[in-house]
């Protein structure tokens, strides 16, 4: 988890374009556009035409492997409403924090694991049928139905590692610390597990697997340093600005500057209106711009 967490993080510190700004504006709205659509036809074929499957993506429907991240949970107003809402906001929130490449990246690699359990488990139902692969085609939305459902909540997890004790209200009334409705979330991801294993349905079962490997191979090395006991550090070992700012001084063109930013290299000399901040994560007195404060790679 180590190595792929902080492969990711060099490749968004070296391709800071990369990504969709705010990527989540583009698919609630999408997500709630199909949902009228879906409330308006009788017929199922809309539903029936976006959905993920192999076989006719196979047979061109390419479509589908996009169309899927829009389809509807349920035909529930409210809980539809209310579920956009809050992917809205916890995708927001994650991107102003990680910044557009890593949201992006953690949404893009949650939908391809996705689209890989979908076809793997394809395949192994088309084969487990033998002669009577055929009848698949039909089959299919009986084996599985991919959802966004879970590779959004999947999102929340993130969200509750960045945030534990931020208090949201349930149905804009009843105040939660993210924490408690984390573990909530934990709990019927295990209800879903358990539940369709005991009665023989693997394909749904292994779904919100797939979508919690999606945040600890992101997020995991850094929700387990957070979860991981305090080691007492020496007193010395202890952040002193001033001390910092001392040890930050060098030359630079001639030049005397006080804090000079690890990444990029700016100055309080060239820069006398940056911002510049110490980071208490890094070992030793390691100094950054605001602009990459939060978004670098930690010294060890």
């Amino acid at each position: 988890m180590k190595a792929i967490s902080r492969a990711i993080d060099k490749f968004c510190l070296k391709h800071r374009k990369f990504g969709v700004p705010r990527l989540m504006i583009y698919i609630v709205p999408i997500s709630a556009l199909v949902f009228i659509f879906y409330m308006m036809d009788t017929t199922g074929m809309l539903i029936s035409t976006l959905s993920f499957h192999p076989g006719y993506i196979m047979r061109g429907e390419v479509w589908r492997i996009v169309t899927w991240i829009f389809v509807p949970l349920n035909d529930n107003l409210i809980f539809t409403a209310l579920m956009l809402f809050f992917y809205y906001f916890i995708g927001t929130t994650l991107e102003r924090e990680w910044g557009t490449p890593k949201f992006t990246v953690y949404y893009i690699f949650g939908v391809l694991l996705n689209i890989i359990y979908g076809f793997v488990l394809w395949f192994v139902v088309r084969y487990s049928l033998g002669e009577y692969y055929t009848a698949i085609d039909e089959l299919w939305p009986l084996f599985i139905r991919l959802s966004p459902t879970y590779l959004n909540l999947s999102m929340f997890f993130a969200f509750a590692a960045l945030f534990p004790d931020h208090v949201i209200r349930i149905y804009f009334i009843i105040p939660i610390k993210v924490k408690w409705v984390a573990l909530l979330n934990a709990a019927v991801f295990a209800y879903s597990v358990i539940s369709n294993l005991m009665i023989g349905n693997y394909g749904p079962a292994l779904l919100p697997v797939v979508s919690l490997l999606n945040f600890f191979l992101i997020c995991g090395y850094d929700m387990m340093r957070y979860l991981r006991p305090a080691v007492a550090r020496p007193s010395h070992q202890a952040i002193d600005f001033k001390r910092a700012a001392r040890e930050a001084r060098r030359e630079f063109d001639g030049k005397h500057y006080h804090h000079k930013c690890g990444v990029c290299g700016k100055t309080d000399t060239e820069f006398p209106d940056l911002e510049f901040r110490y980071c208490s994560r890094c070992n030793g007195y390691q100094c950054f711009c605001i602009e990459h404060i939060n978004s670098h790679i930690h010294f060890q």
